[in-house]
């Protein structure tokens, strides 16, 4: 059955993003200190890490996935409070190179990974999200699926794949409210939890088939008991991969709503950000708990304050990789602007989440004036949408400085090609 026209844009459009996020994640830690650790697993294998080394394809899928999430630019679904493309991507083009998939092979594998854990993440709901860390318990799902569809797993070995990969899910919260290089770790280890579940059902490996909805199963255990029925009722009917968040800000997703509403209000008074006295951030619960940062020292915990990124955004005009170098970090002008922030849970905006993602700025200036705006969603969001253009200039500005201009416009090109091609870019 051929891939409907719209679902195979909204694939593609994934996969670029997904690549502009790789690049730049393949440069710092912790890749680069996975390289090293997992040294024997490289220079020999058919797949490959971001900029072309040899690798296994558990080691390509663990690396690379977590290169992609390294520097929050990879994409989200909303409903789900879950980052898709790091680990499913990972997965898919770590087997896919492997084993000499065809672009079309390897965008069918994306959608199937990217249905079924969207749906998953949706179902196990804002209940899940209370401890664990999505990207990392959901992306197994992701990954483990879109490795089963490249093997071309049939239907029983394909449930025992995500019956094992059930039981690998982790990934805990707590482990980015300190200093650490976990939370990358979480989407690099779903990825090849995936590939690992899959490869072994291949082989006949078999999972408690009711894990899931079981009495002591994931739903019961990670969650509220939810609906199981409902959330994978239009499965390969409504297709989640065409409502797709991309990033417009290198940081946490929980902030962007208040850093487009600082802008935004900062456009319609046109004030510079010496001129504000004060500034009041409402948003939901998870935006104050997750984005806490008082005093950020370095750039995991800048990228995790919501006072930090919205003081930067109202000083420098934006917030992507430059936000994070030490001497933004330091700036004086923005740790003074952050002095001037309070934060805190809007009780209406907090009920709306995670459909909507929204956050309400007030600002008070020297000279008296006030005024206050509410950002009903993030750019980026489906409903606030990044044209192609504008996902191409955001993949552009990120692979450029890590592969050369020529090399990244000729990916790009290769990369809206997807299915036309044989086998898919190295």
């Amino acid at each position: 059955m051929p891939i409907a026209a719209e679902v195979l844009h909204h694939t593609k459009r994934a996969v670029i993003d997904w690549y502009a996020a790789l690049l730049p994640g393949a440069l710092v830690a912790p890749a680069t200190l996975l390289e090293t650790a997992l040294k024997e697993e490289l220079d020999q294998g058919k797949a490959k890490l971001a900029l072309g080394r040899s690798a296994t394809v558990r080691a390509a899928a663990l690396i690379n996935g977590t290169a992609a999430h390294t520097v929050e630019m990879d994409d989200i679904f909303r409903d789900g409070i879950y980052h898709p493309g790091a680990p499913t991507i990972a997965a898919a083009l770590a087997l896919a190179q492997a084993h000499g998939a065809s672009g079309e092979q390897f965008l069918r594998a994306v959608i199937v990974g990217y249905e079924i854990s969207t749906r998953i993440g949706a179902t196990m709901g804002r209940a899940h999200y209370k401890y664990w860390h999505n990207t990392g318990t959901i992306g197994v799902f992701g990954a483990c699926a879109a490795a089963a569809e490249l093997l071309g797993l049939e239907r029983q070995r394909f449930a025992h794949a995500l019956a094992t990969v059930t039981t690998f899910s982790a990934g805990l919260q707590q482990s980015f409210r300190m200093d650490s290089m976990s939370k990358p770790l979480h989407a690099g280890r779903a990825a090849e939890a995936g590939v690992t579940a899959a490869l072994a059902a291949r082989e006949g490996v078999t999972g408690s088939l009711d894990v899931i909805e079981g009495e002591a199963g994931y739903g019961v255990a990670m969650s509220d008991n939810p609906d199981w029925g409902q959330g994978l009722s239009t499965l390969g009917k409504d297709f989640y991969i065409t409502r797709m968040t991309f990033k417009n800000h290198g940081c946490c997703g929980h902030t962007f709503a208040a850093i487009d509403g600082a802008l935004a209000l900062q456009q319609r008074m046109q004030i510079a950000a010496r001129e504000i006295e004060r500034i009041r951030v409402g948003s939901y619960r998870a935006a104050k708990e997750v984005s806490g940062y008082e005093s950020p020292q370095t750039a995991a915990q800048a990228r995790f304050s919501l006072k930090y990124v919205v003081a930067t955004a109202l000083t420098h005009g934006s917030v992507r990789l430059a936000a994070f170098e030490p001497a933004r970090i330091n700036d004086p002008a923005t740790r003074d602007l952050m002095a001037r922030i309070e934060v805190a849970i809007d009780p209406e905006l907090d009920a709306a989440f995670p459909q909507q993602r929204a956050a309400r700025v007030a600002f008070v200036a020297h000279d008296g004036r006030q005024e206050e705006f509410l950002q009903p969603t993030r750019v980026g969001d489906p409903d606030a949408p990044l044209s192609d253009a504008q996902l191409e200039e955001k993949y552009l500005e990120l692979a450029v400085p890590v592969i050369g201009q020529g090399r990244a416009e000729e990916l790009l090109q290769r990369l809206w090609k997807l299915e036309q091609l044989k086998e898919i870019p190295a």
